[in-house]
């Protein structure tokens, strides 16, 4: 049986694109709203390839509890909290606002 080809990542790419500032979205919803409902899983093996320097806001993309899924205390946690902070979907004690800052 031939593999199943991988989804294209442009229209993920695009939805990504415009997750606002300030602003929370899941990996599934974010999945659905590109045209490829669950593939959640598949959402975050795309973003962990994006390039450091890569400009889409990678960072407002969270597990569907609301929560960062990098390991708490490792630098990528710690990056990606920051950014959230900075933008206000989290508070200053790192929790994010998933319920006031959910998008769409």
């Amino acid at each position: 049986m031939p593999a199943k080809p991988s989804p294209s990542p442009e229209p993920l790419y695009l939805v990504l694109g415009q997750i606002p500032h300030g602003r929370l979205c899941s990996y599934g919803q974010l999945a659905t709203l590109a045209g490829y409902p669950g593939q959640a899983r598949w959402v975050g093996r795309l973003l962990g390839k994006l390039p450091n320097d890569s400009r889409l806001p990678w960072h407002r993309v969270v597990n569907a509890q609301g929560k960062i899924s990098f390991p708490v205390g490792s630098p990528a946690y710690h990056r990606q909290l920051s950014r959230l902070i900075a933008e206000g979907s989290a508070d200053d004690n790192g929790k994010l606002l998933w319920r006031q800052r959910v998008w769409p």
